[in-house]
């Protein structure tokens, strides 16, 4: 038998051989860091040696609470190295739901901000003492001269190292779990999303293949790593290809702008959301953007206006839309720049490793143009919900992986997401998908932003609403939104109600929160 090192590739190697390729290239700019692939690997290194240190086995879980940094970036790869198992938490959960994920991981310890050390000591109180295996508390980055709450570590500064022969581990194989990711929990509970190595660089090659990537960008990343999107579509394939990575704590107009300017940087991701808010950044126009060559946006579909506005006011720029979910790795398929325009409203076909068909209620296939739930078979498909076999075998019913999402596919294979399941509005018996009704609404000028949602309603059973957020406040009545509905829409598909507000609910990745949005508007006179 050979060695398993020779077949062998994990995250870390990814790494690895980006610095034997190019070791003096730049590889992290993050804060007051630059550093090279050689420095970045060794950084990597040492970080998993004090893990190992600590008492970190393969297999171990190990949760990761912070904000985009370099130290976050490390970690990633640095538990590959161990053969340890990630789980990134979204930092703005309550203690309470940090404490289900934490107990529900099994994870043995956490990295945290020092500046967010505190929720996570709540999180730790509301822990069932008899089942829990948390045992390390431990700040992201070293922390010189600062006192640190109780029962909390930090890693020691780079300098103190050890020799690397001190860590000498056979590392992962591919099919070795990486990361536990929980998802956003539209459910009672987030469930946690099981992808091992070779899911995770198989989706990167996906990536790779339809994103238009190189080894040349300067990739912003501003979006969270605690997200799939950002960590694994650009994170991950943009380390494997040996890129340039410039990393901010949070995607604020001025700081995205401000970067792509004085870092030159030629790809950025970002929700729609966050590209409608780079537009209406009142300086915009006052940065040279000439470099960013290559836009991405994901987690909705790209208003046609915003759209033609972006191409408008960023003619340099190439824009991809990339769909899928964090069950995918996270991502299903690709809309190219070719297609923005000619195509738009759709996500593409599918990516390089993925198949992808519309199922109806009886798995059976849908015929073109009809609505059905969009299925995927893929290499890059998660192995199941951690602890969570109901739910596993619901995902996987009949031989594919079932998104949850409803779409229409045209003749030419364009996929078309039609709503949610749980999204879809059904008033007076027919039913209505939310995106269609907002893409007629975003062409109003006075609109900056816009969510569909159906309500309770006694006669209709559930009305369509729509919650506007205008450009500039009372330039726009409900009446004059229902006016222009009309003149696009069939009659049924018209809401019933409009309401304004200064803005919408939303994720730290800029997704529209209905389910918060719905709460939000139930009148709390009435029965829910």
């Amino acid at each position: 038998m050979p060695n398993p090192l020779i077949h062998r590739q994990n995250l870390f190697d990814l790494v690895h051989l980006a610095t034997a390729r190019n070791p003096s290239k730049l590889a992290i700019v993050s804060s007051d860091t630059r550093w090279t692939y050689r420095e970045w690997e060794q950084q990597i290194r040492y970080m998993a040696q004090y893990l190992n240190q600590q008492g970190f086995q393969p297999g171990d879980k190990i949760a990761v609470y912070a904000r985009n940094s370099a130290q976050y970036a490390t970690l990633i790869f640095a538990a590959a190295f161990l053969a340890a198992v990630v789980v990134p938490v979204n930092f703005m959960l309550s203690p309470q739901e940090v404490a289900f994920i934490l107990q529900h991981s099994q994870a043995q310890g956490v990295l945290a901000d020092s500046t967010l050390c505190s929720p996570i000591d709540e999180a730790v109180n509301l822990l069932d003492p008899e089942n829990t295996v948390l045992t390390h508390k431990i700040v992201l980055g070293p922390e010189p001269g600062k006192i640190l709450p109780s029962g909390w570590t930090s890693i020691p500064s780079f300098s103190t190292q050890t020799s690397d022969s001190d860590l000498d581990l056979m590392g992962p194989q591919g099919s070795d779990l990486a990361q536990i990711l929980y998802t956003s929990g539209t459910e009672s509970r987030p469930k946690g999303v099981m992808l091992t190595h070779d899911n995770l660089i198989h989706e990167y090659v996906s990536v790779i293949a339809g994103g238009g990537f190189s080894s040349e960008d300067v990739v912003l990343h501003a979006l969270p790593f605690y997200h799939s999107a950002q960590q694994h579509v650009f994170l991950g394939p943009y380390t494997y290809l040996g890129a340039t990575h410039v990393i901010i704590p949070a995607p604020d107009p001025q700081s995205v702008l401000s970067m792509i300017h004085q870092e030159h940087v030629s790809e950025f991701f970002a929700p729609p959301t966050v590209w409608i808010s780079l537009l209406r950044f009142p300086n915009f126009d006052e940065y040279d953007l000439s470099t960013l060559v290559k836009g991405h946006y994901g987690a909705a579909i790209m208003p046609r206006e915003i759209l033609q506005e972006l191409k408008r006011r960023l003619p340099h720029t190439d824009f991809w839309n990339f769909y899928g979910q964090t069950e995918m790795a996270p991502l299903a398929t690709v809309l190219g720049p070719e297609d923005q325009l000619t195509k738009l409203g759709s996500c593409g076909k599918a990516a390089l490793n993925v198949e992808t068909v519309l199922l109806d209620e009886e798995n059976r296939p849908v015929s073109v143009g009809q609505i059905g739930e969009i299925c995927h078979r893929s290499s890059h498909i998660m192995q199941g919900y951690y602890r969570d076999e109901e739910k596993t075998q619901q995902a996987f019913q009949g031989g594919w992986f079932h998104s949850g999402d409803l779409g229409v596919m045209d003749e030419e294979g364009y996929l078309t997401v039609v709503d949610r399941k749980k999204d879809m509005i059904k008033t007076g018996g027919e039913n209505v998908a939310s995106r269609e009704v907002e893409e007629i609404i975003y062409q109003i000028p006075e609109v900056s932003e816009v969510a569909v949602i159906g309500m309770q309603d006694p006669y209709w059973m559930e009305k369509v609403v729509a919650v506007v957020v205008l450009k500039n406040p009372e330039t726009l009545t409900s009446a004059d939104v229902i006016a222009f509905c009309r003149k696009h829409l069939a009659s049924y598909k018209i809401p019933k109600e409009v309401r304004f507000a200064s803005s919408l609910p939303k994720n730290p990745t800029g997704k529209i929160l209905k389910r918060d949005l719905r709460i939000s508007l139930i009148d709390p006179a009435q029965p829910t």
